[in-house]
């Protein structure tokens, strides 16, 4: 029996690369509850924002800049719906946005059965989405939970 090779397109391949990027970029972010792995793309400023957020609470980050989140959300369970844009792993959850770095120390202490947390749609006021003027608007930060469904973990005015 001969083989026979499949031809692979340039995006399939990159898919595939950046799936396994992600999938061993858990191994050790799953051990140091402190150590964040932050994959963004490489024109956003609001992630960077978040990640100085993160640092100054004492957080690590390791930051990973991709043309396109949208592999390693698929691996890591985050629906579409929840796409934000950036996407960090800590202590074997994800983080989907702007997550607040007590809501991240919460889920670390509490260690609910979930995928992650995640801050949809960039609120104004958010840890990297503050503004000049102080300008805020209400969010909620959602668990997200094995099979796609959420619910609501924290509140913020």
């Amino acid at each position: 029996m001969g083989s026979q090779s499949i031809p692979l397109s340039r995006r399939s391949l990159i898919a595939m690369g950046t799936g396994a990027l992600a999938v061993a970029a858990c191994a050790p972010v799953g051990r140091a509850s402190n150590e964040l792995a932050v994959y963004k793309t490489p024109t956003c400023a609001c992630c960077t924002a978040w990640v100085d957020h993160m640092r100054a609470a004492g957080f690590e980050a390791r930051i990973s800049e991709l043309p396109s989140l949208r592999s390693i959300r698929s691996t890591q369970g985050v629906p579409e719906a929840l796409a934000s844009c950036h996407t960090a792993l800590i202590g074997g959850y994800v983080l989907e946005g702007h997550v607040p770095a007590e809501d991240v120390r919460r889920l670390l202490a509490e260690r609910p059965k979930a995928v992650g947390l995640a801050v949809p749609a960039m609120p104004l006021g958010s840890p990297g989405m503050e503004t000049p003027d102080g300008q805020r608007e209400p969010y909620e930060t959602l668990l997200i939970l094995e099979g796609g469904g959420t619910r609501v973990f924290a509140r913020h005015s």
